[in-house]
């Protein structure tokens, strides 16, 4: 924002570094404040500050719930270099030069500042704003807005560890029990940054006369405070379904992936705002309220430093099993193997799918009733196996 006269043609903030796109705590904010003019202006003072604050405001009815945190506050002064000055700090900036005010600042250290957000009723913000007095004029002001981004490991034990539940809902149709729906879920950690995949092992089950469909999503969670209320804000990012159960059958999710979208990281310092992220897993049962199982996440910077080596540690103990279980298989499998299914000549094909398409929506309606069509399974093809003896001689037995 500028605020400009007839007689100030340039009046601007330029970052020594215009590339880095954020700050962290403890972290040299520096730059120049750029003022050209059209006319000799006199100059009383060029005074330079640094803000950073968390602002929530919404309207409750008619009551207009507001607050308000400083986290930074700077404010100083700043001289041209090999300028002349009056006796009062005054300076004369002259039309055709170029005149550069330099500033610097460190953010407050780790713990202190909150990671910038802007969200539906509240946001924090940081910028520099400088502002030119000269004498029988307004004060001129300006503002150069920058990104500040706590670090926030997620590799800690804490977020490193486990979590799941379990969750289970008894149906009904016209109050008459109609069976239940069930599931059991957990992930491996609770830590992740943007772009990692979840990795969700889970097992549902249905004994209802219903088709139902299991889901997950990300969800994030606003929480703004002021004037002792709270207003809660919840949105999904993105979210994955699995298969469509019937009746009296089961599914299981065994790592199924969830890619963690382009968020911002989890807010969890600040006393008026709280932006919270949690993986909800559930099932969407027709003409019924959903079974929701929600498992805290926190989205961080650094991202998880374990998966190389957990990945590395898993591959060698697999390469080693798969080559014992190689080496058992020379000893003792016999020299002929059984025929190969794709040598039948059945047609195995079915005229019509198991279980009818349900459209992608948790909302509409769905059909909750099925039946299934008669599927009879090919005969197993005739074959022989060899017992081989140690002494390295085989006899057929044959098998009907």
């Amino acid at each position: 924002m500028v605020a400009m006269t007839k007689r100030v043609k340039v009046f601007e903030i330029v970052f020594n570094d215009p590339s880095k796109t954020f700050y962290c705590s403890g972290d040299k904010v520096a730059g120049k404040i750029l003022v050209e003019v059209l006319e000799v202006t006199r100059v009383m003072s060029m005074k330079v500050l640094g803000v950073g604050c968390a602002k929530v405001e919404y309207a409750k009815g008619k009551q207009k719930c507001r607050e308000e945190i400083d986290y930074l506050k700077y404010e100083d002064l700043v001289h041209l270099d090999d300028h002349p000055a009056d006796t009062d700090g005054s300076v004369i900036l002259r039309p055709g030069n170029k005149y550069e005010y330099s500033f610097g600042f460190e953010l407050p250290q780790q713990g202190q500042l909150v990671s910038s957000y802007k969200g539906k009723f509240g946001f924090v913000q940081y910028f520099v704003k400088a502002m030119m007095e000269s004498p029988a004029q307004p004060t001129l002001e300006c503002r150069k807005h920058f990104e500040v981004e706590e670090p926030l490991d997620v590799n800690t034990p804490d977020l490193l560890s486990p979590t799941g539940g379990m969750k289970e809902k008894k149906v009904t149709c016209m109050f008459i029990p109609d069976g239940q729906v069930s599931l059991n879920a957990k992930i491996d950690r609770r830590g992740f940054c943007e772009g990692e995949e979840i990795c969700i092992d889970a097992k549902f089950e249905n004994t209802c006369s219903r088709i139902v469909v299991p889901k997950a999503a990300i969800i994030a969670k606003h929480t703004y405070q002021a004037n002792g209320r709270t207003k809660v804000f919840r949105q999904k990012l993105s979210s994955v379904r699995g298969n469509h159960i019937i009746s009296g059958m089961c599914d299981a999710w065994q790592g199924k992936s969830i890619r963690v979208p382009k968020i911002k990281p989890s807010i969890l310092g600040c006393n008026i705002i709280r932006v919270e992220y949690a993986l909800m897993i559930y099932m969407h049962i027709p003409g019924s309220d959903k079974l929701v199982l929600e498992l805290p996440l926190v989205i961080g910077t650094v991202p998880y430093n374990g998966f190389s080596s957990r990945t590395n540690s898993m591959s060698s103990q697999d390469g080693s099993v798969s080559n014992a279980s190689n080496s058992w298989v020379s000893l003792r499998m016999p020299s002929s193997v059984p025929p190969s299914y794709c040598d039948l000549t059945h047609n195995c094909s079915l005229d019509q799918p198991l279980t009818p398409l349900l459209d992608d929506y948790d909302g509409g309606d769905s059909p909750i009733f099925m039946n299934a069509p008669q599927f009879q399974f090919p005969p197993l093809p005739t074959y022989s196996e060899v017992e081989e003896e140690y002494n390295g001689n085989a006899r057929m037995l044959p098998v009907c």
